[in-house]
C-alpha cells in the first residue's frame, strides 16, 4: 500500500515523527522549529539544513512528505 505522505510545511511534530523513518519527536521538533524561525519549507531537500538532519534521512523519506 502506498505510505501516507505528511506536509513538512503544515504536519505537526507528532505527525512527522509517526510518518518519517528515522525521526523520533526530538529531531520532528527541531523540523518544526526551523520551519517558525525560517518560514515554510521551499523543497523537501532543505530539510538537510535542520540540525541533526543528514542527507540520507531526507533521501529516505522523499516518498513520504510533500511540502
Amino acid at each position: 500500500s502506498q505510505e501516507s505522505q505528511v506536509s513538512l510545511n503544515q504536519a505537526t511534530a507528532e505527525q512527522l515523527a509517526e510518518v518519517m523513518e528515522g525521526i523520533g519527536l526530538k529531531k520532528a521538533q527541531n523540523i518544526i522549529g526551523y520551519r517558525e524561525k525560517n518560514g515554510p519549507f521551499a523543497s523537501i531537500e532543505q530539510l538537510q539544513e535542520v540540525p541533526g538532519i543528514g542527507i540520507a534521512t531526507v533521501e529516505r523519506n522523499l516518498s513520504r512528505l510533500k511540502l
